[in-house]
């Protein structure tokens, strides 16, 4: 449905209202906002009024959506470091941002280890060569390079079989 009518700032307001909704669900970064008041067809100098708005009310900020992203791929959804860097990047990220973000992460053998270590009771019953692929190919999914995945499903296997 058309409104029809509107002044400038009730479109102003219309369009604040959309990108508050769109923050309600999780923090965003400045620029999944941009996309999404583009996709919602808001001409550019609104968008960047509302981003502003948002800032200045501390709605957005780009530090504290890295930290807080970070700190879901690492302890909540693991995923190895180069993975989460492209994610954030692709987000929009400046990687100063990304390298300066104050929630350091563990190296990726300790997530990886951490990651085999909560799977491998699913496997139990299974031969040894099979967990072994198993884990493989989760942790190469989750971004782990060989060389981490093998070493951390070794030294899974020198706890558990030992």
């Amino acid at each position: 449905m058309k409104r029809k009518n509107l002044t400038p700032s009730d479109n102003f307001a219309i369009n604040l209202n959309r990108a508050l909704r769109f923050l309600s669900f999780r923090p965003r970064s400045e620029k999944e906002v941009m996309d999404y008041l583009k996709k919602k067809q808001v001409d550019e100098l609104n968008s960047q009024k509302i981003i502003d708005k948002l800032k200045e009310h501390k709605f957005l900020n780009d530090e504290e959506f890295a930290k807080w992203w970070i700190e879901q791929r690492t302890l909540i959804k693991p995923r190895a470091w180069r993975i989460i860097k492209l994610e954030l990047r692709a987000k929009g990220i400046d990687d100063d941002v990304i390298q300066n973000s104050e929630f350091k992460i563990q190296n990726d053998l300790e997530t990886a280890v951490k990651l085999a270590q909560k799977r491998l009771p699913r496997y139990k019953n299974l031969p040894k060569l099979e967990i072994y692929q198993k884990l493989g190919r989760c942790l190469v999914s989750k971004g782990f390079d060989w060389e981490t995945v093998k070493k951390s499903i070794d030294e899974v296997f020198s706890k558990e079989y030992n």
